[in-house]
C-alpha cells in the first residue's frame, strides 16, 4: 500500500486537544505529540487503530464514543484502521469478566460481522477508512508462530492484569487460552504498525500489550487513548445489549428518542459530554441555563434530536420529537411520573408491579395482565410469567397509574 501523503489543516497543539477532548487517558502523551509533529513535517498520516469484535450484530451508542474520536483523527487527516476481530472473538475477550466467556463460532462472528462496518460508516468516512479482519495475519501464523508469539511475553506480566489477579487469588477458573487474546490483540498492533490505538477504558492492558510487543519486534511502539465507558440507560451498568440498556444507532427514530428522554438528569450530562458534537462551551452554557431553572427536558429534546439526525435524519428528528410530544399530549404517557430503581435484575412482570407500587398484591397484578391493562414501554403484557432483564422501563398500569422503574443486576 502506497504512503499517503496529506495537507494538515492543524498545528500539533491543535491536533492535540482534539485527541484530549473527552479521553480518559493519552499514554504517552509527550510520545503522541511528537508523532504529530513528524507527522505534519513529513505529511504522512499517523495509522490509528480501533478494533472492534464482533460479538453482537449491532453497534450501539457506547460503541460510538470511541468511533467518534476515530472520526475527528480522521478528520484531521490520518489514516484510520476500523478493524474486525473476527479471529479474537473465537477467543472471547477476558476483559472485566470474572467468568470465562464462550467463544463464539466463525458462523456467529460472520453473522455478526455482516452490519458491523455498514454501521460503523455511519460514523466514522468510508471513503478514508481502511477495513481489516485480523484473521488475515492470525489464521497464517499457525500453532509454530502462536507459541513463538507467546514466547514473547511472560505470564507474570499478563497476571498484572486486574481481573486475572482477582480470579486467581479467588480460586475462578482462568483457561490458558484467555492469555492469548491481550497477546492476539497486541499482534494486531504489529501486523497494522499502528501510531496510536484506541479502545475504552477496560482496554488499557490490551492496548499496552501491544505497544510493547511492538518494542520486541523492533518497531517503534504505539500510543494508546483510552475513552471512557458510556453508561446505559439504566446510568448503572456499562451500556450493553446483553443488559438490555442500550440504544443502538440503528434503531427506529421513535424508539432511540423515547430510550434517550428516559435517561436521568444527571446522566444526560455524561451522554452530551460523550456523543455530543457540540462544543464543551456550548453545552457548559447550557447546563448552566437548566440549572438556573430552565426545563431538564429541552437539553434532553436537544440531545435526542442530535443524535438522530446524525444517525438518520433531520427529518427524521423531528418527527420523532412531533410523534414524543403527539403521545404526552393526547394523555397516553405523561411527562412526571414516580420514577425508581430495583435491585435483582431479571425480576419478574408480577414482583416489578407490586415493588413499584402499581398494585396491591400478586392477584391483582395477575388480573390486570389478564384484562389487558398493563403495558411495558407501550407494549401490552399477555405473559405472566415474563422476566425483565436490567433496563429502564415505562410500565402503566390501567389509563391512570405510570411509573419509570430502572431494573439493575445484583
Amino acid at each position: 500500500m502506497a504512503t499517503q501523503k496529506y495537507t494538515i489543516t492543524q498545528d500539533t497543539e491543535a491536533q492535540l486537544r482534539v485527541a484530549l477532548r473527552g479521553c480518559d487517558e493519552l499514554l504517552v502523551q509527550a510520545e503522541f505529540a511528537q508523532k504529530l509533529a513528524r507527522s505534519q513535517a513529513t505529511g504522512t498520516p499517523l495509522r490509528i487503530k480501533l478494533g472492534l469484535d464482533p460479538t453482537a450484530p449491532d453497534i450501539h451508542l457506547g460503541h460510538t464514543v470511541v468511533l467518534n474520536k476515530m472520526r475527528q483523527l480522521q478528520d484531521l487527516g490520518h489514516t484510520v484502521i476500523f478493524l474486525i476481530g473476527d479471529f479474537t472473538s473465537m477467543i472471547g475477550d477476558p476483559s472485566g469478566r470474572n467468568t470465562t466467556r464462550p467463544p463464539l463460532t466463525r458462523e456467529q462472528i460472520a453473522e455478526n460481522a455482516k452490519t458491523y462496518y455498514a454501521q460503523a460508516s455511519l460514523v466514522l468516512d468510508p471513503a478514508k477508512t481502511e477495513i481489516r479482519y485480523n484473521s488475515e495475519w492470525c489464521d497464517p501464523l499457525g500453532a509454530r508462530g502462536i507459541i513463538q508469539l507467546a514466547s514473547r511475553y511472560t505470564v507474570a506480566r499478563m497476571m498484572e492484569r486486574d481481573d486475572f489477579t482477582k480470579r486467581f487469588k479467588g480460586g475462578v477458573p482462568i483457561s490458558v487460552h484467555e492469555f492469548l487474546y491481550p497477546l492476539m490483540q497486541g499482534y494486531d498492533s504489529v501486523a497494522l504498525k499502528s501510531d496510536l490505538e484506541l479502545g475504552g477504558t477496560d482496554q488499557k492492558f490490551n492496548l499496552l500489550v501491544g505497544r510493547e510487543l511492538q518494542k520486541e519486534y523492533g518497531q517503534e511502539p504505539q500510543c494508546i487513548l483510552t475513552m471512557p465507558l458510556l453508561e446505559g440507560t439504566d446510568g448503572v451498568e456499562k451500556m450493553s445489549k446483553s443488559k438490555n440498556n442500550y440504544i443502538g444507532i440503528g434503531e427506529a427514530p421513535d424508539s432511540m428518542f423515547g430510550k434517550l428522554m428516559s435517561i436521568s438528569d444527571t446522566l444526560m450530562w455524561r451522554y452530551f459530554e460523550l456523543l455530543s458534537f457540540d462544543s464543551l462551551e456550548d453545552i457548559a452554557a447550557l447546563r448552566a441555563e437548566t440549572e438556573a431553572g430552565r426545563n431538564p427536558r429541552d437539553a434532553k429534546v436537544q440531545l435526542a434530536q442530535e443524535i438522530i439526525t446524525r444517525f438518520h435524519s433531520k427529518q427524521a428528528a423531528q418527527e420523532a420529537l412531533a410523534n414524543f410530544e403527539a403521545r404526552f399530549r393526547d394523555g397516553a404517557i405523561p411527562e412526571d411520573m414516580p420514577e425508581m430503581t430495583l435491585p435483582g435484575a431479571p425480576l419478574g412482570v408480577l414482583k416489578v408491579l407490586r415493588e413499584a407500587g402499581l398494585v396491591a398484591s400478586g392477584a391483582e397484578a395477575q388480573r390486570n395482565i389478564e384484562q389487558g391493562g398493563v403495558k411495558i414501554d407501550s407494549v401490552k403484557i399477555e405473559d405472566k410469567g415474563l422476566q425483565l432483564p436490567a433496563g429502564t422501563y415505562v410500565i402503566q398500569v390501567g389509563k391512570r397509574k405510570f411509573a419509570r422503574v430502572t431494573l439493575v443486576g445484583v
